[in-house]
């Protein structure tokens, strides 16, 4: 082989790696612009669920008040419980033969 295979063959290889360099290179570029794209999208995505969660926090209260209206709807049960029970017993301790002025 001459002088002049080899410098062709050298340059024939350089032009390989500097296109598998460049190659590469490009690939890195791109791969960094979608990291920087998926941060940029992750940042708005955590605060639009900020801003849900805030906007969820009264259902949760939601939750606790209707715990609070059942215990309070049993306890009004037991008073109308109570109630008719006081009510059932003045009624059978009432004398029957009481003038109606009196009653």
């Amino acid at each position: 082989m001459n002088d002049a295979a080899y410098y062709r063959e050298f340059y024939i290889a350089l032009a390989l790696v500097g296109a598998v360099v460049l190659i590469a290179a490009t690939l890195l570029i791109l791969i960094w612009v979608a990291a920087r794209r998926i941060l940029n999208l992750a940042t708005a995505a955590l605060g639009i669920v900020t801003t849900i969660k805030e906007n969820t926090m009264s259902i949760w209260g939601l939750q606790d008040t209707n715990h609070t209206a059942i215990d309070i709807l049993q306890e009004a049960d037991k008073i109308e419980e109570n109630a008719g029970a006081v009510a059932q017993a003045l009624v059978e301790t009432e004398p029957k033969n009481q003038p109606e002025w009196k009653r």
